[in-house]
């Protein structure tokens, strides 16, 4: 009888172990499992998202799960509160919330979360410290829909440490990259236009709505650390 999500889950191994769902298959949905299992459908995504993080299925948004090629093990990379990411290092954390207001995105940062294009989000711009000097300079996209009708005080509290300890996240994607300064990053972070900074973007979503895409420009020296 099938359970909770650790039922659900060794389930969908069993069916990928067996061939029962080859490599490479489109599986059902979650709407479908849900159905099949007798169980929500949030019961079912949980399973479905720890196999994912194993390796075992790939999920694609809007896409479905499939079964995994190449299953792999993966590296876990859990998003930071920069705060906190700084006081790690032995240092004192401060932040300037530098801008705030409502803009249309442009266009590839509506399509990279699927809204329309003159949809006004909220767009902040925030320069996080280490030791009073510059660690990161934060340029978000920040869908309103997810805020509360009050809207948090973020000179007091970062968008980033709101974000991560009050709204959860169903899926996203994240990319690294080194990439030149572009001239607000040189001119925030204090170095020459163009320099190599290492660069982080990342998109969260909820399941029913977009939550924020953000770029994280790191200042030189930045390095990044994970476990397998």
């Amino acid at each position: 009888m099938i359970g909770g999500w650790e039922d659900i889950r060794a389930e969908v191994l069993r069916r990928i172990s067996t061939q029962e769902w080859p490599a490479g298959v489109l599986i059902p949905t979650e709407e479908a499992l849900a159905q099949e299992f007798g169980c929500a459908r949030a019961t079912v995504s949980r399973a479905l998202r720890e196999l994912a993080q194993a390796g075992v299925v790939e999920r694609r948004r809007k896409a479905g799960t499939r079964v995994a090629v190449l299953p792999v093990r993966r590296a876990t990379l859990e998003i930071p509160v920069i705060r906190q990411e700084v006081q790690a290092r032995g240092q004192a954390h401060g932040f300037q919330l530098l801008r705030a207001e409502r803009l249309a995105p442009p266009v590839p940062v509506a399509s990279r979360l699927g809204l329309a294009a003159q949809a006004p989000l909220w767009y902040l711009e925030t320069l996080h410290l280490a030791d009073g000097q510059p660690f990161v300079f934060e340029t978000r996209w920040l869908n309103p829909a997810i805020l509360p009708a009050v809207m948090p005080d973020f000179t007091a509290l970062s968008v980033n440490e709101w974000l991560v300890k009050n709204v959860s996240y169903a899926s996203g994607d994240i990319a690294f990259s080194a990439a030149g300064a572009t001239a607000r990053e040189a001119e925030v972070l204090g170095v020459a236009a163009g320099a190599a900074l290492f660069i982080t973007e990342r998109s969260t979503w909820r399941a029913e709505a977009a939550i924020t895409f953000v770029r994280l420009a790191h200042a030189p020296g930045y390095r990044v650390q994970t476990v397998v």
